[in-house]
This record gives structure tokens, sequence and C-alpha cells, in this order.
């Protein structure tokens, strides 16, 4: 019996959350709807414009949103990631544990630096327009992985981000090549469009021969296939995934689960902020297939949850609305 369910890599980016007005972009020069990299003082004049008593600050990153999603819906997770021994550091660290995440991370021991932070602004029209400060994430290794946990684990999930860093890429099939020698099965995220776009040849490298469970979205399918078409695209990546899950936005998602393709229905709501629904997607369905539940339910209570999601701020659900979800799946 493995000790648990999902073993994730990636990166440790603390999430301040809030909500601007067009105004506040203009005035301080900010593109709106992207997701732009940024040095450490242009953060900090943008975060100590904003009041942050108001804002909702989450330990994140895209593939620690997946790994807490597994933790809320009762399933066994483990994170490993990097943060450096500053306040943000120590709020990243205590906060992966109240959500019920294992981590061998200790402060006292973190190294010296800056823990990453992602400021995420939030306008009255849903749009949300990120500005990424990678800090000492931007050096996350192999040193970072977890022998002993990874072995412990049914699936290994890594996510996307990671491909732009040298060390990333090495921590990524360090990781990979460790599961796939004991047992350990592999799920991976192609995180953003951006990286398939821009780093495709390292991207395939990473998925090599074969992945056990990829989730993508329509546009990185495409994207990663060079296919002009969901259909075409969904067949050429049989080639490289034993199962894979599309997402569609609003149209739900697509799923195959290695003999039938399998169309999950939406939930319909009112999109207030569409971040981290990919996150929650991937780390309910991860619970769920990891549990007991058939690739159709844990699809269901996937699509459920981001739409959840979607019609709050944030990127990730309180402990009470994650039982709702669950609940209403399995009364």
């Amino acid at each position: 019996m493995k000790k648990y369910d999902v073993y994730g890599i990636g990166n440790a980016l603390v999430d301040i959350v809030t909500e601007v007005q067009d105004d506040f972009l203009k005035e301080f020069n900010v593109e709106k709807g992207l997701m732009t990299l940024v040095d450490e003082a242009r953060q900090h004049e943008l975060v100590n414009a904003i009041h942050l008593p108001t804002s909702n600050m989450q330990c994140g990153g895209s593939a620690a949103n997946s790994i807490i999603a597994v933790s809320q819906f009762g399933g066994k997770s483990y994170y490993s990631c990097k943060v450096a021994q500053d306040d943000m550091g120590k709020f990243y660290l205590d906060d992966l544990k109240e959500n019920g995440v294992d981590t061998t991370l200790i402060f006292e021991k973190a190294p010296a630096g800056i823990t990453g932070k992602c400021l995420v602004m939030t306008t009255p029209d849903a749009n949300r327009t990120m500005n990424t400060f990678l800090g000492i994430t931007s050096t996350f290794s192999k040193d970072q992985v977890n022998e002993a946990a990874l072995k412990d684990s049914k699936y290994l999930y890594m996510e996307g981000y990671l491909v732009p860093g040298e060390s990333g890429q090495e921590a990524m099939k360090y990781a990979k090549k460790l599961a796939e020698e004991n047992g350990v099965k592999v799920a991976m995220t192609f995180s953003d469009p951006s990286m398939v776009k821009y780093f495709k040849p390292q991207m395939e490298e990473i998925v090599g021969a074969s992945v056990d469970l990829l989730f993508c979205n329509e546009e990185e399918a495409m994207l990663f296939t060079g296919k002009d078409s969901l259909d075409e695209a969904r067949e050429e990546l049989k080639k490289v995934a034993k199962r894979f899950a599309i997402t569609q936005g609003a149209n739900g998602a697509m799923i195959f689960d290695g003999d039938t393709y399998i169309d999950i229905e939406p939930y319909k709501v009112s999109a207030i902020d569409t971040n981290g629904a990919g996150d929650m997607f991937a780390g309910a369905f991860l619970y769920g297939i990891t549990n007991g539940h058939s690739y159709a339910d844990a699809g269901k209570l996937a699509s459920l949850a981001s739409s959840k999601v979607v019609s709050k701020f944030g990127p990730r659900l309180e402990w009470h609305e994650a039982k709702e979800v669950f609940k209403h799946l399995n009364p």
C-alpha cells in the first residue's frame, strides 16, 4: 500500500490575489490579461501600492494548487518545492501544512534568498493579470526531489512551468525516471500554451516515449501535436500519452481512458476569476482515479470542482467548499 496518492513537483509561489481597477493597471503601466515575469523591485512596487490586508494570500504555483486539491478531497499528497528563509517562505510552508500536504522542507534549513511570488490582479470584468517574480524557485533542481516519498506514491505529478529552467528540466527527467523504475505512474500538465509554444523541444524531451496521464487544454494539445483540429490532436496525443484529459473551458472536457473517449459535461456558472481552473481540474481528477473512481466519475468531480473555482476569486476552494463538491457527486 502506497503512503501517498500523488507526489508533486513544481514552483513555490505565494499567490497574492487582489482586485484592482483598470485605472490601477494604467497608472502602473501593467499589461492587462497577461502573465508577465518581473524582477523583485517591480513586484515590490506593485505590492506596496495595493492594500494587502484586503488581499488574499495563499501558497500556490500550478502543481501546488493541484496537490492541495487532492488533499482537500480526502487524498494523501506530498509536494517538493523550494522556498527561501524569509517571511513569505515561512508563510508558504505553514499554509502547505495547514492544507494537509506533506513536505520535508524545514523553514530553519531553507536557503537565503527571496521566495517567489505571483501577484494576481483581477479587474471587474473578471479578467486576470499576473506579475510573477520567481525568486528562489527558479533554481529548483533534482536536489529537492524526495526519493523515498516519490517511491511511496501512486502518481508523480509534474508542472510544465518547470521546463524553461535547465535545473527544472533535469529535476523533471530525474523524477520521471525514478518513478518509472519504481512502478509509480507519471502524470504531467503542459501548464500554459506559452510553455508548449516556446519550449516545445524541451517539453517533447520531458514527455519522452510516453507518460501515463497528460493534462492540457485544447490550444496546448494542438500546439504540441502541430494539428489544426482537436480531433486530429487527440489521435496524435495517443502516441505519447497512455491516457489524457483535455479541458475545453465552458464546453467541459474530453478524456481518453486508454480505450475510449469520454465527454465530460460542463457545469454552467458565471465566471468571476478563471485563475486555477486547470489546476483544480487536475487535482480533483487525480484524487478520483487514485481513490477508486472511474475516469468518467473523476471527470465529473473535476468539472464540478473547477466550475466552483472560476465562480470565486483565487485558485482553490475552501475546505467546506471542497466537501460540498464531493457530497454533491457522492450523496
